[in-house]
C-alpha cells in the first residue's frame, strides 16, 4: 500500500508540472500553439477527473420517504457505534490501508450500515430466478454513472429503490441492487468494495468480443460405419497425381501460413498501441462487483459477476486487480491477504479470522476447525460455559434493512432499459436493445459487425423480433454477399422455419426450410433456382423423399410472378422414394424420372441387400393416337427393362401397358404438384412482403393495455355491471314516496292520514292488477279475431290458392296458435297470483316501520 501512496504522490506532482505547462501554453502565440502536438494521455487524464467531479444531482423529495431512510433506530446506532470502533482500531492496526467503506450516507444525508442497505427479495418473475438474467436485468435496466472520484469510494449509497426509480448509478448501486436479488433468489452473493482495470471501470468493452459473434462449437457426431458387403463393388483406383497433390497441399499451408502471419501480426500491432495507452492508474481505480460462492443453488465454483456488463468472470480474472472488503445482509468481513498478483492467489473462505476478519460475531460462515489438541483442551464443562457466556456476551445480530421492499412493475420489467432503448459499442461490434412494441416493426435487438476496428465498414448485420404476426425471429443480413436469412418461430402459416434468399424476386435463389410436422405433404426443404426446384420431404405415406423439377424457358415473356395464368413449362421430374419394407425390393422404385420433352419415363428400383446391382425399366411415352387417328397398340419395344430376377408377369404386355398408364397419370400429378410449389412460394414471397410493409404485431389477450378488443369487451362488462347496478338501486326505490308526497311537508303523520295512504296504495295496486289483467285479455281477444279471419279467408279461398299460399297460411296459423296460448298462460297465471301479490303488498304495508304504529290496531 506504501508504494501505492508513492505511487499517488507522483501522480499528484506531475498534475502539478502539467498544469504549469498549460499555463505557459495559453501565454504562447497561437501560431506556436498549433504546431504542438496532440493532447496526450495525462491531458487526456486530467479532463476526465475534471468532467467526472461535475456532478448532476438530481432532486430527491425525502418528505415522501419512509421514516427509516430519514433515521437511524437504537440498534442502527449501536451497529454505527461499533462499526467506528472496528474502524479506528483497523486504522491503528492497518495504517498503511485506505479506510474502510462502511457506513456511507444515504439520499437523505444519514449514515447507514453497508449491510442493511441490502435488501433481499425474490422478485415475481421467473426469469430473474437465475443470475444470469438478473445480473442482464439490472445491466440493461441501469444507466452506468461513473465515481466522482476514481480512487475513492462514493460518499453516499442510495437505496435500491431510489436507484430504481432513476434508473442510474454508479457500481455500488449496480452491486448493491444484483447482491438483493441474487440474495433473494436463493444464491450466496456479496458485494466487493475492491480495484478493477480501466475498461470494467468505465464499462468500456470495445476491445472484448461480442458474447452474441462468438461461434458455439458444435458437437460432431461420428458417422457409424456400414458393414461391407461381402459383394460390394471395388472402388475406382485414384488416378490423380500424388506429386500434384503434395504441391497443392503445399500451397494451401503457405496460404494459410501467411494468414496466420498476418493475423499475429495485426495482435501484435493492437498489442503495442494497448500498451502505448498504459492507463496511469491501473491498480488504483476502486470498483464494486459481487461474487457468489460455492455451495448453495448448485454453483460448483466461486465467480465474479461484473453488474456493469452482467458477464461472468472466473476469480482469477486479470480484471479485478485486489479486494478491500465484502459484505453481505449479515455481515462484513475485510481482506487480510495480500494482492499483489490481483485476485489470482485469494482464497474466499470467510470462515477463516487469518484471511478474512469479520465485523460482527453472529455470522452464519463456519470457523476453521480446530486442531486435536485445541479439541481436547476445549473438553472441560467449565470452559465450554464460559466460552458460551463470552459469546452470548459478544455477539451482535445485524439490524434489518431500512430499505422498503423492492419491486418492479410489470411495466418497468418489459421497458427494461432507460427510455426503451440501450446502445453497447464491443470490439468491431455494435450491439443495440429495444423495449418489445417500442418499434412499430417488433425490433427488439440488432447486431451490427463490422470488419474494421473503427467501425466504418459493416460486415453483417443481425436482427431479432418479438411478437410478430408472422413469427418472424431473427433477419441475418450478410453485406458482403447480399444474402438474407429469416429464421421464424412455429406458428407460421406455411410453417416456414427459414427462408435465405438474396432477391425478393420470384423464380430467384433461394432456400426455404419448413416444420415437416406441421405440413401435412411433410415438407422439410425447397430449393428454387431460375431454372429449377428441389424439395426434400420426411415422414410420408407414399415414402416420396425427394423432388427435382427442371424448368425450361417461357415461351410469352410475361411478369414473372405470372406462375398461375403462364407457368414454367416443366421440362424434367426425378423423383426419389424411401425404403417400403411392404413391398419386395424389385417391386420397389427407388427413383423415378420423367423426362417430358423426350416423353421418356425413367425408373430405378430398391436394390436388395443379397445384390450389388438393382432392377432399371424405362417406357417411351407414346400418344395414344396416331396421325391419322388410329389407336397405338403397346408394343415390346415401348418398355425397356433390366431385371436382376426376371420374373414372368413382368414380360407380359399387359403388366407393363397398366405400368405405363398408372406413370402417365402419376406424371400429371407430379407436373400439378410441381405448379402448386411454384404458387406457395408466390404466396409466401407476397405474404413476407405484405407483413415487412404492414408491421403488424401480435398482442395478447391478457396485455390489457394494448389489446383494443380486450379494452373494448372490459368496458362493455363495466357498463353492464353499472346498468345492473342502476336497475339495483332503482328496484330499491320507496313505494310509498308518490303517496307521501301528497301530503304536507314538515308535518308528522297522523293515523288518518296513514290510513289514507295504505288505502290509496292498495287501491292502486289492484287497478294497476285489472289494468294488466285487461291488457292481457284485449290482446288474446285480437289474436283470436286474427285467426278466426285468416281461417275464414282460407276456406273462401282455398281452390284458387297455390302451394306457396298455403305454406304461409299453414306458418302463420302455427304462430298465431303460439302466441294465443302463450297470452292464455300469462292470463291464467296472472289470475292466479293478483291475489297473492295484493295479500303480499297489504302485508308489507302493515309492516312498514312508518305506519306500523298506526296499522296495528287494525290487524
Amino acid at each position: 500500500m506504501e508504494v501505492l501512496k508513492e505511487k499517488v504522490e507522483e501522480e499528484a506532482a506531475t498534475e502539478r508540472a502539467e498544469a504549469a505547462e498549460r499555463g505557459e501554453k495559453l501565454l504562447r502565440p497561437l501560431d506556436a500553439r498549433r504546431e504542438e502536438a496532440p493532447m496526450t494521455q495525462e491531458m487526456l487524464r486530467d479532463l476526465e477527473k475534471k468532467l467526472s467531479e461535475i456532478e448532476i444531482v438530481d432532486s430527491i423529495d425525502i418528505s415522501k420517504l419512509p421514516l427509516s431512510y430519514q433515521s437511524n433506530t437504537l440498534k442502527e446506532e449501536h451497529l454505527l457505534q461499533v462499526a467506528d470502533n472496528f474502524s479506528r482500531q483497523y486504522s491503528h492496526l492497518c495504517p498503511d490501508r485506505v479506510p474502510l467503506f462502511l457506513h456511507p450516507l444515504n439520499e437523505c444525508e444519514v449514515p447507514k450500515f453497508v449491510s442493511t442497505t441490502i435488501r433481499p427479495t425474490l422478485m415475481p418473475y421467473p426469469e430473474l430466478y437465475n443470475w444470469d438474467s438478473c445480473a442482464q436485468f439490472v445491466s440493461d435496466f441501469l444507466s452506468m454513472v461513473p465515481l466522482p472520484d476514481p480512487l475513492k469510494p462514493p460518499s453516499h449509497l442510495y437505496s435500491s429503490t431510489t436507484v430504481l426509480k432513476h434508473q442510474k448509478g454508479n457500481c455500488f448501486d449496480f452491486s448493491t441492487l444484483l447482491c438483493s436479488m441474487l440474495i433473494g433468489a436463493g444464491y450466496d452473493a456479496y458485494c466487493i468494495n475492491g480495484y478493477g482495470s480501466q475498461d470494467i471501470c468505465h464499462m468500456d468493452l470495445t476491445r472484448d468480443v461480442c458474447p452474441l459473434t462468438m461461434k458455439h462449437k458444435e458437437m460432431v457426431q461420428e458417422e457409424e460405419k456400414v458393414p461391407s458387403k461381402k459383394y460390394a463393388i471395388k472402388p475406382p483406383r485414384d488416378l490423380s497425381s500424388r506429386f500434384e497433390q503434395e504441391q497443392e497441399m503445399k500451397k494451401q499451408e503457405e496460404m494459410k501460413g501467411q494468414e496466420e502471419k498476418q493475423r499475429r501480426e495485426e495482435e501484435a500491432r493492437l498489442l503495442e498501441v494497448e500498451k502505448a495507452n498504459i492507463d496511469p492508474l491501473h491498480g488504483l481505480r476502486v470498483h464494486s462487483w459481487v461474487v457468489v460462492l460455492s455451495g448453495k443453488r448448485e454453483v460448483p465454483e466461486s465467480f465474479f459477476i461484473d453488474p456493469f456488463t452482467a458477464r461472468s468472470y472466473s476469480t482469477q480474472d486479470d480484471h479485478f486487480l485486489g479486494i478491500e472488503s465484502l459484505w453481505n445482509h449479515k455481515n462484513y468481513w475485510i481482506n487480510m491477504q495480500d494482492c499483489w498478483n490481483g485476485c489470482k492467489d485469494l482464497i474466499f473462505d470467510l470462515g477463516d479470522p487469518v484471511r478474512w476478519e469479520y465485523l460482527l460475531l453472529g455470522t452464519d460462515k463456519s470457523h476453521l476447525s480446530l486442531t486435536e489438541e485445541e479439541d481436547d483442551g476445549m473438553n472441560d464443562n467449565d470452559d465450554v460455559e464460559n466460552l458460551g457466556k463470552e459469546d452470548e456476551d459478544k455477539s451482535f445480530d445485524m439490524p434489518p434493512s431500512w430499505v422498503e421492499q423492492i419491486e418492479i412493475s410489470p411495466e418497468a420489467f418489459e421497458t427494461r432499459c432507460p427510455s426503451g432503448k440501450k446502445v453497447i459499442q464491443y470490439k468491431r461490434a455494435k450491439l443495440e436493445k429495444w423495449a418489445p412494441y417500442l418499434n412499430n416493426n417488433g425490433l427488439v435487438c440488432r447486431l451490427t459487425t463490422y470488419e474494421d476496428l473503427e467501425c466504418t465498414k459493416t460486415l453483417e448485420i443481425k436482427e431479432w423480433y418479438q411478437n410478430r404476426e408472422d413469427m418472424l425471429e431473427l433477419k441475418h443480413i450478410n453485406k458482403s454477399t447480399g444474402l438474407n436469412i429469416d429464421y421464424f418461430k412455429p406458428g407460421h402459416p406455411q410453417a416456414l422455419r427459414a427462408h435465405s434468399y438474396v432477391s425478393m424476386q420470384p423464380e430467384m435463389d433461394r432456400v426455404m426450410e419448413f416444420y415437416e410436422t406441421a405440413r401435412v405433404d411433410g415438407l422439410v426443404k425447397r430449393e428454387e433456382t431460375p431454372s429449377s426446384m428441389t424439395e426434400h420431404y420426411r415422414g410420408r405415406s407414399d415414402f416420396l423423399s425427394y423432388r427435382h423439377v427442371d424448368f425450361g424457358p417461357r415461351v410469352k415473356k410475361l411478369a414473372l410472378n405470372s406462375a398461375e395464368s403462364n407457368p414454367r413449362p416443366v421440362v424434367k421430374i426425378t423423383e426419389r422414394f424411401s425404403r417400403n419394407p411392404e413391398k419386395p425390393a424389385d417391386e420397389d422404385v427407388a427413383e423415378r424420372t420423367f423426362l417430358i420433352q423426350e416423353e421418356r419415363i425413367q425408373l430405378r428400383y430398391h436394390c436388395r441387400d443379397d445384390h450389388i446391382t438393382a432392377s432399371k425399366r424405362e417406357f417411351l411415352r407414346r400418344t395414344e393416337v396416331d396421325s391419322k387417328g388410329n389407336k397405338i397398340i403397346m408394343t415390346p419395344d415401348m418398355c425397356i427393362s433390366f431385371e436382376v430376377e426376371p420374373m414372368e408377369h413382368t414380360k407380359k404386355l399387359l403388366y407393363q401397358y397398366e405400368a405405363m398408364m398408372k406413370l402417365r397419370n402419376e406424371e400429371k400429378l407430379s407436373r400439378h404438384q410441381a405448379w402448386e410449389s411454384e404458387l406457395e412460394v408466390l404466396e409466401i414471397l407476397k405474404l413476407q412482403e405484405e407483413e415487412d410493409d404492414a408491421h403488424t404485431l401480435a398482442i395478447s389477450i391478457y396485455d390489457t393495455k394494448r389489446n383494443e378488443k380486450s379494452k373494448e369487451y372490459r368496458e362493455a362488462m363495466e357498463r353492464v355491471m353499472h346498468e345492473e347496478h342502476l336497475r339495483q338501486v332503482e328496484a330499491q326505490l320507496d313505494y310509498l314516496a308518490p303517496f307521501l308526497a301528497q301530503l304536507p311537508p314538515g308535518n308528522k303523520l297522523t293515523r288518518w292520514q296513514a290510513m289514507c295512504v295504505k288505502e290509496e296504495c292498495l287501491s292502486d295496486f289492484k287497478q294497476c292488477l285489472i289494468d294488466k289483467a285487461n291488457l292481457i285479455q284485449a290482446r288474446f281477444e285480437k289474436e283470436t279475431q286474427e285467426l278466426q279471419k285468416k281461417q275464414q279467408w282460407y276456406q273462401e279461398n282455398q281452390v284458387t290458392l297455390t302451394a306457396e299460399d298455403e305454406d304461409w297460411y299453414l306458418s302463420y296459423c302455427s304462430q298465431a296458435m303460439f302466441r294465443i296460448r302463450i297470452l292464455e298462460q300469462r292470463l291464467n297465471r296472472h289470475k292466479e297470483q293478483a291475489p297473492l301479490k295484493y295479500l303480499a303488498l297489504e302485508e308489507k304495508l302493515h309492516k312498514d316501520p312508518r305506519l306500523v304504529e298506526f296499522l296495528k290496531v287494525f290487524v
